[in-house]
């Protein structure tokens, strides 16, 4: 019976161990199965999470995103060489995040200034995490192939409906939503959120930020932003090994750049015109566009180059002989001007033997190398003025001209002199100066802070233009023909022209009535020319006819004045401010323009021997001078505050924004995170202007260099706008080739434009064009959508050129690429380019 007992309870025993063994067995396996499934889910789970459970994730994160922006300080200076087309896994992109983080030290200058960034950048990732975390969120559930939650779509909705809200006001720190500020919120732009913003990074330098005190702000940001913030960061936990803290740091790196260098890309297709003209609609004789059939596949594209009469110093709108032949009459300098190719060509430039990289401003004003514009017949037919001289390996300027030949500084403190009301830098800041010669003028007047935009025909005079741009001085190629200078009417403060071949008194003042249209009411004209002081016939033939011709356009001749150390004169005229001289001529000559005459359309528009009226309406542009310069730069001009702008907001709005957007991106992002050497850097041009605003950054941060801002004739007309604030620039097609020589740019900036001209033009002839500008180990900085992006680089590898910076994110990119050296050994026979 014992026995039986014993066996009974030994047997119960038994049994009830071997439940719980089973039981634990069974909770094992269940552990190990949410564990598998919790591994999988996490990220989806996590995105939907309610804010009170997630606080102390976010305080997490976001203390490992400071630790990483400690160590990153601004964009690394090759930031990504991959396909830009599909955004890569971010696990996919984690070795090549870590040389991002080596390369970080190499393009920072000293520990003080990533102490000043860490502040900066701080703001920074969070107007990123701000700006679109349902983007973000989307976007990385798509890699998951999983689809957004209702609530994270919810979350983007009212991301975007409360724009105009005071949160959105602080989603909107230092321009960094730059999409946002131009569309939706730039009426609740507040300059006090910029001082903030500098106020912090001055705070930053002097005190080391304190994270706990960071972490306790991000903490008491409202719900939503917090929901936003954790669905942010937790797209950055995909990996659990021991990289994920230097995995989270590498997208913390792009998130960040994205912010500080996203571009209104989708803008300009939904932009409304509005009341702004274009070149395009009003010029005449606009060509059909030409549609892209050339495959740009870098392993099928032959790069050749071009063979033609002007070999390394081609330029194909203006080296067209087949064109040029068959000219009815060439008395108007018609063989000077734009005779571009039926087709566009999309063969390369060769470099000139020996070429090699410019020497750099400010030496370049004084020297450039022989070989790179290997021209002597302006030596010998000009050296004895000190226009140039020949020093074997280089080609010296002593800064002389035809009528300065003791120098342009003295010249130009001559002209000061005689008029003080002219007040170089300052009233007078944007001039225009007539058959430049070398523009040794135009390059000395950067010590008075004046702008030149100084142009001469390709002629007789072999280079002229090309030395000016080889010494890192602005000037286009054009001529005063029969067709109207290629900017917007009442721009320029002063027109100058120094023995510049032009024959002003000839059919009725012809010539000098398209200065006039240029010239800004109350605006100089400076002639220094032999008629001004010699007595000879001919001489006192024309000044006689200059004189009746000024009388009849209502100019004042304010001085003649003698420089005696160089012999000349110069007479100085004044445009009216006016209408009362007009309307009170006896006779109609040169009659006025018809009311329908756009003084502004200039492209392709044949010269009318008409003026127009002065406005006079204190609303009207050019009844009131510009704010003395510096101040005109920054101020929004006060013609535009009755205006729409450009992307249906207040203009001033607009233009505040733009400007904004512009410092943001370049302090943040171009100045020293895409591997640009900017001490290299001297000739920019902006391809796509709008307000200016680039440039307008690039002269506030003090970076040395001259932009050409491009409006395109067929953007909207903002070039006056440009010119109201003290910067220059130009119209242009460029579905057509450029007025300039080959290498002359050391950057050329592509914002939002190649997605555009794609549906209009020969993109590889675009690309063709922008290498014939461009010089060897110059820069290409291109923002776009990311399958234009794509397109670019892989032309741009088939060039042999070197991806300095490539990035995509959201269907928009960044591409920063350099020229190299090399050329094709194929050669193109182009027609229509020998003589």
């Amino acid at each position: 019976m014992v026995l039986g007992k014993n066996s009974r309870g030994e047997g119960r025993k038994l049994s009830n161990y071997c439940s719980t063994v089973s039981i634990a067995v069974f909770v094992a396996f269940c552990l190990v199965g949410v564990w598998i499934i919790m591994s999988t889910i996490v990220p989806i789970q996590n995105s939907v999470i309610q804010v009170s459970e997630t606080i102390s994730d976010v305080k997490d994160v976001q203390s490992d995103s400071k630790q990483f922006e400690e160590r990153s300080g601004d964009i690394p200076e090759e930031s990504t060489k991959g396909d830009t087309q599909t955004l890569k896994p971010q696990s996919d992109s984690f070795a090549e995040n870590q040389n991002e983080q080596k390369e970080i030290g190499e393009v920072s200058d000293n520990m003080a200034n990533e102490n000043q960034e860490v502040v900066r950048e701080s703001s920074d990732e969070k107007n990123d995490f701000e700006k679109d975390p349902g983007n973000s969120a989307e976007e990385n559930d798509k890699m998951r192939n999983v689809k957004p939650s209702t609530d994270e779509k919810e979350q983007e909705k009212e991301s975007d409906g409360t724009l105009n809200s005071d949160s959105a006001e602080t989603e909107t720190l230092n321009g960094q939503n730059h999409n946002d500020e131009l569309r939706g919120s730039m009426g609740t732009l507040d300059e006090k959120e910029s001082d903030k913003s500098a106020n912090d990074n001055k705070l930053g330098t002097e005190k080391s930020m304190d994270k706990v005190t960071q972490q306790d702000e991000i903490v008491n940001e409202t719900e939503e932003e917090t929901a936003k913030i954790n669905t942010h960061s937790e797209t950055t936990q995909i990996s659990g090994e021991s990289n994920t803290d230097s995995h989270e740091n590498s997208q913390a790196s792009k998130e960040d750049f994205i912010a500080n260098t996203q571009s209104e890309t989708l803008i300009e297709t939904s932009a409304e015109n509005g009341t702004w003209s274009t070149q395009a609609t009003e010029s005449q004789h606009e060509k059909e566009s030409q549609t892209s059939t050339v495959s740009i596949d870098s392993s099928r594209y032959d790069w050749k180059l071009c063979n033609t009469t002007t070999g390394s110093e081609y330029i194909p709108c203006l080296d067209n002989w087949y064109a040029i032949r068959r000219l009815h009459s060439i008395s108007h300098y018609e063989h000077r001007e734009r005779h571009c190719p039926d087709e566009a060509t999309t063969c390369l430039v060769s470099l000139p033997e020996g070429y090699r990289s410019p020497i750099r401003w400010p030496k370049s004003r004084e020297m450039i190398w022989y070989k790179n514009a290997p021209h002597t017949k302006l030596v010998e037919d000009k050296g004895h003025q000190n226009w140039v001289k020949d020093a074997g390996e280089y080609l010296t300027f002593p800064g002389g001209g035809t009528q300065f030949k003791h120098g342009a500084l003295h010249y130009i403190e001559f002209i000061q002199k005689s008029l003080p009301k002219i007040a170089w830098g300052k009233r007078s800041r944007v001039i225009l100066d007539v058959g430049c010669g070398v523009a040794s003028f135009g390059g000395y007047l950067f010590e008075k802070d004046v702008l030149t935009m100084s142009f001469a025909p390709k002629d007789v005079h072999e280079a002229q233009v090309q030395f000016a741009l080889e010494r890192g001085i602005p000037a286009t190629v054009g001529v005063m023909g029969s067709i109207r200078l290629p900017y917007p009417g009442s721009v320029f403060d002063l027109v100058h022209c120094a023995r510049c071949r032009v024959p002003w008194h000839i059919e009725g003042g012809r010539l000098l009535l398209e200065l006039n249209r240029v010239l800004r009411p109350g605006g100089y004209f400076v002639w220094s020319a032999t008629p001004v002081y010699q007595k000879d016939p001919e001489s006192v033939e024309i000044w006689k006819a200059m004189g009746e011709i000024t009388v009849s356009m209502c100019w004042d001749l304010v001085v003649i004045a003698k420089d005696k150390l160089n012999g000349v004169a110069a007479a100085i005229y004044r445009k009216p401010t006016d209408n009362e001289c007009y309307n009170n001529r006896i006779k109609n000559e040169p009659p006025m323009c018809n009311e329908s005459d756009d003084p502004n359309t200039s492209w392709n528009v044949s010269l009318q021997a008409c003026m127009h009226k002065v406005p006079i309406d204190a609303s009207e542009r050019g009844s009131i001078w510009p704010e003395q310069w510096p101040l005109r730069l920054e101020k929004p001009p006060y013609w535009i505050n009755s205006q729409a702008g450009v992307y249906g907001r207040a203009a001033a709005v607009e233009f505040t924004a733009d400007y904004k957007h512009w410092k943001n991106v370049l302090f943040h992002s171009y100045l020293n995170g895409m591997g640009i050497n900017w001490s290299s850097v001297r000739n920019v041009m902006d391809m796509r202007a709008v307000y200016g605003g680039f440039a307008a950054a690039l002269r506030t941060l003090k970076v040395n260099v001259w932009v050409m801002n491009v409006v395109p004739i067929d953007s909207p007309d903002t070039l006056p706008i440009i010119y109201e604030r003290g910067l220059f620039g130009i119209y242009h097609d460029w579905c057509e080739s450029f007025n300039t020589y080959p290498r002359s740019y050391d950057l050329l900036h592509a914002d939002s434009i190649l997605s555009a001209l794609k549906k209009k033009c020969n993109i590889v002839a675009v690309i063709a064009e922008v290498d014939r500008i461009l010089r060897p180990e110059g820069y290409f900085v291109v923002r776009d959508n990311a399958e234009t992006i794509g397109e670019i680089e892989s032309m741009a590898k088939s060039l042999h050129w070197d991806i300095r910076l490539t990035y995509s994110k959201d269907g928009e990119g960044l591409l920063c690429i350099q020229k190299t050296f090399w050329r094709p050994t194929k050669v193109e026979t182009v027609a229509s380019a020998f003589a």
